[in-house]
């Protein structure tokens, strides 16, 4: 599996790990803490350093209880790092997080690689703007819109209802001319799930394959794993560690994350016990 944009391509037959760059106030773990320009360029490039192959930037928080803020708030939070990382590093890709067309499209135009939308372009006017860019597409699964972490979510069989959601959601997006090759999976990890939800997607991540597409998973310090553990975000690298672990061993291609360098790490250990290596 090969992505491609804007000359350049990423092989996707092995894992690759995007790195998260919040440039929110407001996110859940890393809220604050690279609001400043140069706090998001050291932090983009302590990634690219230990290894990411995408930074993933996002300008408005997700998180439970998080207030959606104006188009123009979000472009002031995006484009300024989107620039500066675009004019020092060619080669790295960037991805934007968002479910707004209009920061789709100026991001893009700004030298984005990729769409990570939480709402798999439902928006009015998203698959329009991803068919005119004919970028990658990351489809990320959500129960309701608007898409929004729900507090009481209901399902029959989760897996296969996300699998229903993924086949209309190609459908849709070939429909307007977007290449099924171009397109990313999602399962949504803390979108639309409880604890129980989560966990059994995690075990049961190889379904997915069925539609012949990677699958990228978020799960970073998640309250997934700090409630489980009854701890804080803070103090869950080891645990996000793990859960990348076993989404990789499931068949997990691209892995969002806040530690680069420890999930490489563990990277690393599974292709080489994968490979059959001898001392």
């Amino acid at each position: 599996m090969i992505i491609s944009a804007n000359n350049k391509q990423l092989d996707l037959s092995k894992p690759h790990i995007m790195g998260i760059l919040n440039v929110t106030p407001d996110s859940f773990y890393d809220g604050g803490k690279y609001t400043s320009l140069n706090k998001a360029l050291y932090q983009t490039e302590k990634m690219i350093f230990a290894g990411a192959s995408i930074i993933d930037i996002g300008g408005e928080s997700t998180r439970p209880g998080s207030s959606q803020i104006s188009l123009d708030d979000e472009l002031k939070r995006i484009l300024p790092i989107i620039k500066i990382i675009r004019s020092k590093y060619h080669n790295v890709w960037v991805s934007i997080d968002t479910n707004k067309p209009e920061v789709m499209k100026q991001a893009l135009e700004a030298g984005v690689d990729i769409i990570n939308d939480i709402c798999a372009l439902q928006e009015p006017g998203a698959l329009e703007i991803a068919t005119k860019f004919q970028v990658p597409v990351c489809l990320m699964h959500t129960q309701k819109r608007p898409c929004a972490v729900q507090n009481n979510p209901q399902y029959q069989d989760i897996t296969q209802e996300i699998m229903d959601f993924f086949i209309k959601r190609i459908s849709a997006c070939e429909a307007l001319g977007i290449k099924k090759k171009r397109l990313i999976l999602d399962p949504g990890f803390g979108f639309d799930k409880n604890l129980q939800h989560n966990y059994h997607l995690l075990s049961n991540l190889k379904v997915f394959q069925q539609l012949g597409l990677p699958i990228l998973v978020g799960m970073s310090r998640k309250s997934m794993i700090f409630k489980l553990l009854n701890n804080k975000a803070k103090d869950c690298m080891s645990a996000s560690v793990v859960c990348a672990a076993i989404a990789i061993l499931n068949g997990a291609k691209i892995i969002r994350v806040h530690d680069v360098e420890e999930t490489l790490q563990a990277i690393k250990i599974i292709e080489i016990t994968q490979s059959n290596y001898q001392l």
